[in-house]
């Protein structure tokens, strides 16, 4: 793939930059160019297919099926990223009053509302903004929940693939857990008979990314 200068061809012209009528004495002396800028010259349509090839050399969710987790590459429907661009969602300020945040708090408690639905729970928190937070709090609920049955020293490991994304062991570390890894088979599947032999009564709970870092469901 050629760079757009090699591209280039003297005389050719798809568009010019903005021009602005400064006066000379906003830009220092120091400052001025001494000569215009190299930049490369080629008609629009060349130009567009350039970086139109360019975009498809970065790897995503809409041309290939994600290798890694979905915290990592997930797919956010169109419409989603249209309608966080309307100016109520994209210029609503941090300390907005509530008053003022309605149609957002409405949402947000909408969202809720549908996901205590999918997975059967009694609430369900939005606070965590990335999956390496998500990993933290859901071992904070696993060692709430034992601490509530009077388990919690007794339940200190947490099992985890040897393909896990990075974060897990560190959120375990973080949860005052130990961890306990489990090999893949040849396939990078999870050994189930490994698995089988690393659970017992000190088990806390089981980490598993889907899709794991080999990119497989388990």
């Amino acid at each position: 793939m050629k760079l757009i200068f090699e591209r280039s061809q003297p005389g050719r012209r798809g568009g010019e930059p903005p021009r602005y009528d400064l006066p000379p004495a906003h830009v220092p002396e120091e400052l001025r160019r001494a000569e215009p800028p190299r930049l490369p010259e080629l008609a629009e349509p060349e130009i567009l297919r350039h970086f139109t090839e360019l975009s498809t050399r970065n790897f995503g969710i809409d041309t290939g099926f994600y290798p890694l987790g979905s915290c990592t590459m997930k797919y956010n429907p169109r419409i989603n990223e249209r309608l966080v661009t309307l100016p109520g969602f994209a210029h609503l300020h941090p300390h907005q009053d509530e008053d003022g945040a309605q149609g957002a708090l409405e949402l947000m408690w909408r969202l809720q509302e549908i996901l205590k639905e999918v997975t059967g729970l009694h609430a369900v928190s939005l606070q965590p903004a990335a999956g390496s937070q998500g990993e933290l709090t859901g071992l904070m609920l696993m060692h709430a929940y034992f601490a509530d049955r009077g388990e919690d020293e007794q339940r200190r490991k947490i099992v985890i693939p040897d393909t896990a994304h990075g974060t897990n062991p560190a959120s375990v570390t973080m949860a005052g857990y130990e961890l306990t890894p489990v090999k893949t088979d040849p396939r990078g599947n999870i050994d189930v008979e490994d698995l089988r032999a690393k659970v017992d009564e000190h088990t806390a709970g089981l980490m598993l990314t889907n899709p794991s870092t080999l990119g497989l469901f388990d």
